[in-house]
């Protein structure tokens, strides 16, 4: 992998302001990937609040970079973002860094910056790596209206009332997911949404082994069960969105059925369905016997 170096030593114009919040995208994989722009702030900064000092370090240390770093992660931002608003209330700037992408996406960072809003602090974003728009971007899945759903719950039965909620969502939906359980995930995607819902793995983005997959889940868990190497590294699933099928059944009643049969009978959802939306009861109730 050739990596590209960027003598920041010569730098004498500042581009980074005094009790400033820089949020700071990282390399999801590949180093070549990180800007100018992030490497200079990360340069020019006080000190750098990073998820877990020992991986941030290493970047800093392959740049040449020598600013201090201090932890701040899930489990202490909620302790440590107050203090973190009293160091820039003295003119100090601080860059927020994740392991790997854009900070707040799945990383800490919410409590912080909602606070820097609150208090009057000024917050700058860089733009840089984000898993999930790179792995959307190469789908071949619709991109116009797309929703982020985050990682999948650890426990089947959460991930299967998370995908009965969004089983008629219109929109292309995207979840991370870690190696161990892919392969029950997809298990439960098959029984939610159906053998033949199409979707995409896109797996270790911007690495050597960068690979995508894109079929129905059925055929998804039979190329991943051939080969042990499929199941390795980062995971993004992609799925596509709910079509409306021949009984011209809105995706807004699909969902409304779907919400009202979780705790009603079948027929007594359909039938309250049907009068919400004027449709007919028995093609609700159809519908949901094959799908539900």
């Amino acid at each position: 992998m050739s990596i590209f170096n960027l003598d920041t030593t010569d730098i004498t114009n500042k581009i980074v302001e005094p009790s400033t919040l820089y949020i700071v995208p990282t390399p999801i994989g590949n180093l070549n990937d990180i800007t100018a722009r992030a490497l200079i702030v990360l340069k020019q900064v006080d000190i750098i609040a990073a998820e877990d000092t020992r991986h941030t370090n290493q970047l800093l240390q392959h740049f040449g970079i020598s600013t201090k770093t201090f932890a701040f992660h899930d489990h202490n931002e909620q302790e440590k973002a107050q203090s973190v608003i009293d160091k820039l209330k003295t003119g100090i700037n601080i860059a927020l860094v994740s392991d790997a992408g854009t900070p707040l996406i799945n990383d800490p960072g919410y409590h912080l910056v909602a606070k820097c809003r609150e208090q009057g602090i000024n917050v700058v974003p860089l733009p840089g790596p984000s898993a999930l728009i790179t792995a959307l971007s190469a789908s071949g899945l619709p991109s116009n209206r797309f929703s982020y759903e985050g990682f999948f719950p650890a426990k089947s039965k959460a991930r299967k009332d998370i995908l009965k909620t969004l089983s008629a969502d219109p929109h292309t939906l995207i979840f991370y997911e870690s190696p161990h359980r892919i392969m029950s995930t997809l298990e439960d995607i098959k029984d939610i949404l159906g053998p033949d819902r199409e979707l995409v793995l896109a797996r270790e983005l911007t690495k050597t082994y960068e690979s995508f997959y894109k079929s129905s889940v059925a055929d998804l868990i039979n190329t991943l069960n051939s080969n042990d190497n499929h199941r390795k590294g980062e995971m993004v699933i992609i799925i596509s969105p709910f079509k409306t099928d021949k009984l011209a059944i809105s995706p807004e009643a699909i969902q409304t059925l779907t919400l009202l049969a979780n705790e009603l009978p079948l027929k007594k959802a359909a039938a309250l369905t049907a009068q919400i939306y004027t449709l007919k009861k028995n093609s609700l109730y159809k519908w949901g016997l094959e799908n539900l």
